[in-house]
């Protein structure tokens, strides 16, 4: 059996890109999926199809630069399943554009969105998973959390921001709580479309070439979840083979 099977995990950002794909495959190997997303509708519509196949999913609507929110989602996980397992705060943007371009708007939106939004899900989760003396939080990063790209320089510090925080979490948690970062390379996903500067977007454009599937990713947080719980998967990076970055 593996040892997704019968896990609750929550997952943020869970629409479109690398939460839906998670939320497929965890869902296909016996975990219960509570998806949370700003596009409600997206998310009812993933919800009917993985119940029809079978397998245990629950939605809600959620904006992770809402605390409440985020409490809420877990509360309603913990409701509807009685415990959350796993917590993947995967929701993210990626306004793309070079500091001089003054998107300070958009800048506010990342740090809300990519460092206060797994913040929240930190502080959602932490206490029941300290109470249930087990957990795992999966907070989805980047290869922008390793290096610095022209157009990219606030991306890349919320994105360091996440591996900060989470190695921080991970040294006071001890042995009962697991965390793990994920990077993502250039994957195949909606990121793109927050990205008003014509610079950025064409940046872009040439990265997504070599685009690796949403699902690519979606294996490595399958990955992390499965291993024995006296086992820390601490960092994952998964790029395209072809990526010189």
């Amino acid at each position: 059996m593996s040892d997704i099977q019968n896990k609750v995990v929550v997952i943020t950002g869970a629409s479109s890109g690398i939460g839906e794909a998670a939320a497929r495959l965890l869902a296909a190997r016996g975990a219960s999926v509570v998806l949370g997303a700003r596009r409600v509708d997206r998310l009812q519509a993933l919800v009917e199809e993985l119940q029809a196949a079978g397998q245990q999913a629950a939605c809600r609507a959620v904006d992770v630069t809402r605390r409440d929110d985020v409490q809420s989602l877990i509360d309603f996980a913990v409701e509807r399943f009685g415990r959350v397992d796993v917590i993947v705060n995967n929701a993210g943007v990626m306004p793309l554009s070079k500091l001089e371009a003054l998107k300070v708007e958009e800048w506010d939106r990342m740090i809300d969105v990519n460092i206060r939004g797994v913040l929240h899900g930190i502080a959602a989760g932490l206490p029941l998973m300290q109470r249930q003396r087990s957990g795992q939080f999966i907070n989805i990063a980047s290869i922008g959390a390793y290096t610095v790209s022209p157009t990219a320089a606030v991306y890349c510090a919320t994105k360091f921001a996440v591996r900060a925080i989470s190695e921080g979490l991970r040294q006071e948690v001890g042995g009962d709580v697991r965390v793990t970062v994920i990077s993502p390379g250039v994957t195949e996903s909606e990121l793109a479309e927050s990205i008003s500067d014509e610079g950025g977007r064409a940046e872009m454009r040439e990265f997504r070439k070599i685009a690796i599937p949403a699902e690519a990713i979606a294996r490595a947080i399958a990955y992390a979840v499965e291993q024995p719980a006296d086992v820390d998967v601490s960092e994952l990076v998964v790029r395209p083979t072809a990526s010189p970055f």
